[in-house]
């Protein structure tokens, strides 16, 4: 048999690419989904028990699936009384059939626990991957927090119902 990939090995590859890089994109949706709307078992369904949370300074690094429920069930859900995450520019690069790295940019607004005042955070996540049993979560995620800043006279509130 010939060293080159025939062309359904080819294929397969291409799609598992694909397939691969819609999987890691999605986790960084459900991050932003399960923080906001505090849905603990979607947050936590995007981690790998052995993972790596290094959220940074203010805030900390935490270790294993039990660091990452404290880093949101003690330090970050009860100092965000609201939070509205947005990623965006998402590059993922593969280092093997299993190993991926991703990086992509966030926009977080809202309002800390107390204040009135809305927050702004403009961070980028560096994400380390990996497929396991055919399925992709986070190993690792170091948070660079590029700004933190109040938006003076911002205030979030409901929209008027009509």
């Amino acid at each position: 048999m010939s060293a080159e990939l025939s062309d359904t090995e080819n294929l397969a590859q291409r799609l598992d690419v694909v397939e691969s890089s819609a999987a890691i994109r999605d986790l960084a949706s459900n991050y932003c989904h399960g923080f906001d709307k505090r849905d603990r078992d979607l947050f936590l369904s995007i981690w790998w028990d052995d993972s790596i949370w290094d959220i940074g300074p203010p805030f900390g690094v935490f270790e294993g699936l039990a660091g990452v429920r404290e880093a949101l069930e003690t330090v970050l859900w009860p100092a965000w009384e609201e939070s509205h995450h947005l990623c965006a520019n998402h590059v993922i690069s593969f280092q093997g059939r299993d190993d991926a790295r991703a990086v992509c940019d966030v926009d977080c607004m809202g309002r800390l626990a107390g204040e009135v005042e809305c927050q702004i955070v403009g961070a980028t996540y560096t994400d380390l991957l990996q497929r396991r049993d055919n399925q992709w979560k986070i190993l690792r995620r170091d948070v660079q927090i590029h700004y933190f800043n109040p938006i003076p006279g911002a205030v979030l509130v409901a929209p008027a119902k009509t």
